[in-house]
């Protein structure tokens, strides 16, 4: 017995269990890592929110690239690092691009509606990117809960939208796989929300996060058992440090928005069914007339591809793709280059130079 445990004692490689216990330690104990490397400016600013351009380096298409992010999120997910963003992955491939980042509210915004981030917030930041940019028309893509705005905004927009890609996005809630006793409960009116969000004003940070912990991973160790056995690798550790440093950054959220989005979304599935009205214009997705992209990933629990998919048969669009990628809620949010299929469906249609 002891002279196996001698021959184990022997096999371990105590070189790479060194860089691997050293590589926790670095986790654990060096400052957070910084993100959003890729050069900037803001172009225009409302209340929190800023609108970003990224200017790439060689321009090779007339039609801009304008980014919305959700509202639980930081939108750094999409600019991790260099090789890590894919922010830079679109500026490199000759994408002029522009990111609308909401910023992080506080309870001064507690009123901000729906209809606020669709009109004041991302119809006039469009409005602005077309200005800036001097281009026809644009491309809007939306990221998660970002991709629920855009597809409301692209269904209300009076500006040129050439294309609309929609990735992760929950747009259709008529049989939601997560907290579905809830929803039940909500649209049987045994759940009185509306009390908790008003008491709030603007709902915490910390109830955001344990939200989306509920609808994905209940238990959430699995992360750092990945790092436990990849430690050693220093690429590796800096882009968990990253990922992990977005996924415990998320942000207050509007009660008043977040009241709007149960009821007209979570109860009443408004958006896909056509009755959802906006400052008093029907925001149907029929009007969408965009060439359409809708994106999903194999193992997303957080928004499956039933709650994107029907998005196809909804819009007038004669071009339309749904297109099942390998991966999780944030694989192509946090891509440091162009999947191929977006390498090659976005730019045969954004009038190359």
């Amino acid at each position: 017995m002891v002279k196996k445990n001698k021959n184990t004692l022997r096999s371990i490689n105590w070189e790479k269990e060194k860089k691997r216990w050293e590589g926790m330690k670095h986790v654990f104990t060096e400052p957070a890592p910084e993100v959003g490397l890729t050069p900037r400016k803001a172009i225009w600013k409302k209340n929190k929110a800023a609108l970003w351009y990224y200017e790439a380096p060689e321009k090779k298409y007339n039609v801009p690239l304008f980014l919305v992010y959700s509202l639980v999120n930081q939108p750094f997910i999409l600019d991790l690092a260099p090789g890590m963003s894919m922010i830079e992955a679109f500026i490199n491939e000759g994408f002029d691009v522009y990111l609308l980042d909401f910023g992080i509210p506080g309870y001064e915004d507690k009123d901000i509606t729906i209809d606020d981030y669709v009109y004041d917030y991302i119809q006039k930041a469009v409005k602005k990117s077309l200005r800036h940019s001097g281009a026809d028309e644009v491309t809007v893509i939306g990221y998660c809960l970002g991709g629920t705005l855009a597809a409301m905004y692209a269904a209300i927009a009076e500006e040129p939208i050439k294309n609309l890609i929609l990735s992760v996005a929950p747009i259709d809630f008529s049989s939601p796989p997560v907290y579905d006793e809830w929803v039940k409960q909500l649209r049987h009116g045994t759940i009185e929300y509306e009390k908790i969000l008003d008491m709030y004003g603007t709902i915490p940070a910390r109830f955001i996060e344990a939200g989306m912990r509920i609808a994905s991973y209940p238990i959430y160790f699995s992360h750092y058992a990945s790092l436990l056995q990849r430690a050693d690798d220093k690429e590796y550790v800096e882009k968990w440090r990253r990922f992990n440093l977005w996924t415990k950054n998320h942000i207050p959220f509007s009660g008043a928005a977040l009241k709007q989005l149960i009821t007209d979304l979570g109860k009443d599935n408004k958006l896909m069914n056509g009755n959802l009205m906006l400052r008093q214009k029907q925001a149907n997705l029929s009007n969408i007339t965009a060439n359409l992209l809708v994106v999903s990933t194999t193992f997303d629990t957080l928004v499956p591809s039933q709650m994107s998919a029907s998005v196809i048969d909804a819009v007038s669009s004669a071009d339309k793709t749904f297109k099942m990628v390998d991966g999780g809620h944030a694989t192509l949010a946090a891509n440091g280059e162009l999947p191929d299929f977006l390498a090659e469906w976005l730019p045969q249609r954004s009038e190359p130079i």
